[in-house]
């Protein structure tokens, strides 16, 4: 069977995290570039790297790359490619993208010239003047960096981070694929206590609860692909059966804590809707007050920050007081905390281990790691 060519966004600072899962799901060629992953695969790649991601944001088809740098070498060569091998005669193609530091760069005009091009070659091959339309969605993603275009189809849909257990949310979600990486950042297997003291609608427990118990994050969601005809149904079912096949059973302490009922009601809602309401727990707590007696375990949490300067001042003592609480833990414990404050290691009252990158949409953020030396 012919190697397809995947390529998978990410949220900028998430490469690595994504590349590493690739390779763990034995793909070839795993190369992290900026804001995004590509991989080698074969048809049966696409339904397992669908379920099983947790820090990529989609996966997209490459169809081809060529150098345009103005309107007729676009059309021409998106008119060159075998289109018709992955787009029925009813096929809806739908045409979206981007362009950056680009001869062409009226995104608009490109849109409208890939298009033309695509329903060209369908209309050649299928006979027709005007494509119906009418069938599954085939959702055509272009890239036109420094000249180079890439052509791809969607195999996704809804993006990868819409888990389908988070109906509702509360103020400024943490997006799942975000609370993903902060897990495994903090490198949990399942094995201490793991606890988010600011939980909010529970995403970073409930991610933690996934990993934990290593269920493949889509199994409650439909693909784009999965209505694809080229793409045998088959393979999802092996895909899913394979994922359910490596899961975990086992005994979990997952915690989260938030001093609003309303967001402790959603979070558990949240987790019964993601199945693993049976290992973790949600309470109304006061993060100030947090306290853990057991000799290791990790937090992991992503505290309220507040843009205007009142809320800047509650944060900040949210901060100094929640600062306190986490220093008379147990040595052996380990902080993760992700804020996009920059003043939060002076507020906090302690200077972090280490520290990481990260991007919340196009809210740069930082990664603040904690060991534990001692009380006090």
């Amino acid at each position: 069977m012919r190697e397809l060519e995947l390529l998978i966004p990410t949220l900028f600072g998430l490469e690595g995290l994504c590349a590493e899962e690739l390779r763990r799901l034995e793909l070839p060629w795993v190369r992290a570039e900026n804001g995004r992953v590509c991989c080698g695969a074969r048809q049966e790649d696409i339904p397992r790297i669908n379920l099983n991601l947790r820090t990529g944001e989609r996966v997209l088809l490459v169809l081809g790359r060529y150098d345009a740098r103005d309107f007729e070498a676009l059309f021409e060569g998106a008119k060159a490619l075998p289109w018709e091998h992955y787009i029925p005669r009813d096929g809806a193609f739908p045409v979206k993208g981007y362009s950056l530091n680009s001869q062409l760069h009226a995104v608009p005009a490109c849109q409208a010239i890939l298009k033309k091009a695509i329903a060209a070659r369908l209309g050649a091959k299928y006979g027709l003047q005007t494509l119906p339309e009418t069938g599954a969605l085939y959702q055509v993603q272009f890239s036109i960096m420094r000249d180079e275009v890439t052509l791809m189809l969607d195999t996704t849909g809804p993006g990868l981070y819409k888990r389908g257990y988070r109906a509702v949310g509360v103020a400024a979600p943490l997006r799942e694929t975000l609370a993903a990486a902060l897990v495994l950042l903090s490198r949990y297997r399942g094995r201490d206590p793991f606890c988010d003291p600011f939980c909010g609608s529970g995403t970073i427990a409930i991610e933690a609860a996934l990993i934990a118990k290593n269920r493949a994050p889509g199994l409650n969601r439909s693909f784009s692909a999965q209505k694809w005809k080229w793409l045998d149904s088959g393979l999802w079912l092996r895909a899913g059966d394979e994922a359910m096949d490596k899961e975990y059973h086992g005994q979990y302490d997952i915690w989260g804590g938030d001093i609003d009922p309303k967001a402790v009601a959603i979070a558990r809602d949240n987790a019964v809707k993601a199945d693993v309401e049976d290992c973790v727990r949600f309470e109304v707590a006061d993060a100030a007050k947090f306290h853990r007696d057991e000799p290791r375990g990790r937090v992991v949490t992503n505290p309220p920050y507040g843009e205007r300067l009142l809320e800047k001042q509650e944060a900040e003592e949210l901060y100094r007081t929640f600062g306190r609480a986490v220093r008379g833990l147990p040595e052996g414990w380990q902080v993760g905390v992700l804020s996009s404050h920059t003043e939060f290691e002076r507020t906090f009252g302690k200077t972090a281990d280490k520290k990481r990158k990260l991007y919340n949409g196009m809210l740069k953020c930082d990664l603040f790691l904690y060991g534990i030396k001692g009380r006090g």
